[in-house]
């Protein structure tokens, strides 16, 4: 119920707010909601330039960024339906200089408020939630899937089982002892570990699964799928290499300088996670097992940080690429030469797990489809702009440092799309450069956790579970916890800049 209340939430407030701005003069904004498409190109508006927006402590390449929303230079004023100045100049003087006195006049930053991102309506979000995620998924659940079932026919589920459970006996304590969900668990913590998105789905949606099993109300999340979604949704990462790589083809000094502060807080999001679900479970996480298991992945953590903080940036990114795709290619190594030598039929348990992976692909369709029309109207209405610029005016009003603010739209995001929330991120580096105290947040933000309503849809979908209990509350609390962590980690980390 908790999901269905979100989910009729988003749309009736993304109606209310599209049907106020078309008040306000916006008469495109129903087409955008309903038939627009991210290539369409939108009435373009040519702009003439006075001073620059460095001076607005804005990226050199913020023309770059104007041009992604339909905003173009012209070197003849006459031509120009806005004046873009630093604020060095009074309005007045600004537009007697340009010689157009019909010529609308903002500043660089303040024209960001009228920008509006190129997004898909909900029809082409529909038709693309099955183009672009299903198609895909289908042949990455296949795979995946497939090896996992040589994987549980040659025993090395089992194994994996055996090595984890002292740890996950105290957290999972609903489990039967040797169960295959525990090494599905660890199996989709590790891909997750390593970044390995193409992996971490289908061997979660497999965990799901073995835990319904166990789960004696079909509709209601049981305990340990709880904890799990909350374990798994607060994603936490070694190397964050896709934000890495963005940070560098922008061209930040030292792409690998965000590293620390993300592992930080998303090690900070998944023990809230933990210590939340424990709470309303009443487990106690105080007891030695869990200290130690606690304590080593802390140390290995620790180990890993100071050893990849060593290297240059550009190796940084190799090594990341050598450690993540070669643990996947031995894995499959292993279970194959497993396999092999319980001599069981390994082809055709490939092929039995690959069916079942197009069989969950094609159940969750509704449930990926639902959520991701939800969220392209949220967008899509400018509810987004709504929240961010009331946040940015609250804590100006309140005196505060409003430095932060210029990152939140990444944070604002993640929980409902992991693409628009990248589409932020990126945003915020191009418009204040990538090594701005904003840049820098968006990324640690970017980092700090997953996409807690696109998970929730697709793994609780995946098994067919309506009532999903306080699973939504602590996850998003457990976000807050990232979020506010990141705040802090980027004022510590690059307090002094701009």
């Amino acid at each position: 119920m908790v999901l269905s209340r979100i989910w009729s939430a988003f749309i009736i407030i993304a109606v209310l707010v599209a049907a106020a701005r078309m008040v306000g003069g916006d008469e495109k904004i129903f087409t955008r909601m309903v038939v627009g498409k991210s290539g369409d190109k939108y009435d373009s508006v040519y702009y003439y330039a006075l001073g620059s927006p460095l001076n607005q402590q804005l990226s050199p390449k913020y023309a770059d960024f104007l041009k992604e929303y339909g905003y173009y230079k012209v070197e003849d004023v006459q031509k120009a339906s806005v004046l873009l100045s630093d604020g060095m100049l009074n309005d007045s003087v600004a537009v007697m200089q340009a010689g157009n006195s019909n010529i609308q006049t903002y500043t660089y930053l303040s024209i960001q408020k009228k920008l509006v991102r190129k997004v898909d309506g909900i029809i082409e979000t529909a038709k693309n939630a099955v183009l672009d995620i299903i198609f895909p998924l289908i042949g990455i659940l296949a795979l995946f899937m497939g090896f996992l079932s040589i994987a549980e026919k040659a025993g090395g589920v089992r194994l994996l089982s055996r090595v984890i459970w002292p740890f996950f006996s105290r957290i999972f304590p609903d489990l039967p002892k040797g169960h295959p969900a525990t090494g599905h668990m660890m199996m989709n913590f590790s891909a997750n570990l390593l970044n390995l998105d193409n992996a971490a789905t289908p061997f979660g949606l497999k965990a799901m699964e073995s835990l319904q099993e166990l789960n004696p109300n079909k509709t209601v999340a049981s305990n340990a799928q709880i904890m799990f979604m909350a374990l798994h949704a607060s994603g936490l990462t070694l190397i964050p290499v896709t934000i890495i790589a963005f940070r560098s083809g922008l061209g930040a000094q030292n792409a690998t300088d965000i590293f620390i502060p993300c592992m930080i807080a998303t090690f900070a999001a998944t023990m809230a996670a933990m210590f939340i679900v424990s709470y309303k479970q009443r487990i106690n996480l105080f007891q030695p097992v869990i200290l130690a298991w606690v304590g080593g992945i802390s140390a290995i953590i620790t180990l890993l940080v100071l050893y990849v903080t060593g290297l240059s940036p550009s190796y940084a990114q190799s090594f990341s690429g050598i450690l993540s795709n070669g643990i996947i290619l031995l894995i499959f190594f292993l279970i194959v030469l497993g396999g092999v030598y319980k001599k069981i039929d390994v082809f055709d348990a490939f092929v039995e797990g690959a069916r079942g992976g197009f069989e969950t692909a094609v159940r969750i369709i509704p449930y990926i489809v639902g959520m991701l029309v939800a969220i392209s109207m949220l967008r899509t209405s400018g509810t987004f702009d709504v929240i961010i610029n009331g946040v940015k005016s609250l804590f100006a009003a309140l005196g505060t440092d409003t430095r932060f603010v210029d990152g939140l739209p990444t944070a604002l995001i993640k929980p409902m799309s992991g693409s628009g929330a990248r589409g932020m991120m990126l945003d915020t580096m191009k418009t204040f450069g990538a090594d701005s105290f904003a840049g820098r947040l968006a990324c640690i933000l970017q980092g700090s956790s997953d996409t807690t309503f696109y998970v929730i849809a697709v793994y609780f979908g995946s098994v067919s579970i309506k009532n999903t209990r306080y699973a939504v509350g602590a996850m998003l609390l457990a976000d807050l916890v990232g979020i506010i962590t990141a705040i802090i980690l980027c004022y510590l980390f690059f307090g002094n800049a701009l």
